[in-house]
């Protein structure tokens, strides 16, 4: 984290999908010098946990947390905590009725999938929430953000998500992230750092 905030990063994703990793997160947010946004995979007690101990920012997968209600017990946990949240759509973990409904991941499944989330979060009454709508393929990605920022008026955080190593990585995500930025779409941006994707580091930037 301390290389990331050398190197100019305005944010750092940690990610958090084990007990053990939230165990000792508030020692990590209370060091750091940049907002730390908790990357929750699957359980959404790794959200709450995360929430209590100090997260600016809540990322998590709608298709992966489960049911409203547990949704909803993560933006009780994020107001109680003054946290943010990043509804993180992925290609590649789409809700079973989305995957039916479309036959395969596309911009319209991710776009909905992205509303339907946003609109749990507003009927809370909960406002401060960004959105990504990420895949493999930078072109499916490019898509789906310039369909999402036409429907929504959020901040959106970009990315590509499983952008591979490092040589691919930067091919892909320089595609992508270029072809928004062209367009003027975008609030933060996630870069991937890896020369190995088991060692892969998130790092944020605010788009100025």
């Amino acid at each position: 984290i301390r290389r990331c905030e050398d190197a100019g990063a305005d944010i750092i994703r940690v990610s958090c999908p084990t007990a053990e990793a939230t165990e000792h997160f508030d020692r990590i947010t209370k060091a750091a010098n940049v907002p730390i946004v908790a990357d929750i995979h699957f359980h959404y007690k790794r959200a709450l946990e995360a929430a209590d101990k100090g997260a600016a920012c809540l990322r998590i997968n709608p298709g992966n947390i489960g049911s409203p209600d547990r949704v909803r017990d993560v933006i009780q946990a994020a107001r109680d905590n003054g946290c943010s949240m990043r509804i993180g759509v992925n290609a590649g973990s789409l809700e079973k009725e989305l995957l039916e409904k479309y036959g395969e991941p596309c911009p319209d499944a991710m776009v909905e999938s992205a509303l339907n989330h946003a609109r749990i979060l507003q009927d809370n009454d909960f406002h401060e929430f960004k959105i990504s709508v990420k895949a493999s393929d930078p072109f499916l990605t490019v898509a789906a953000y310039q369909q999402l920022a036409e429907a929504i008026d959020c901040p959106l955080h970009l990315g590509v998500t499983e952008a591979g190593p490092l040589r691919t990585g930067t091919i892909k995500s320089s595609i992508g992230l270029g072809s928004m930025l062209w367009a003027g779409i975008g609030d933060t941006i996630r870069v991937s750092l890896a020369a190995d994707p088991v060692e892969e580091i998130k790092v944020g930037f605010d788009i100025l």
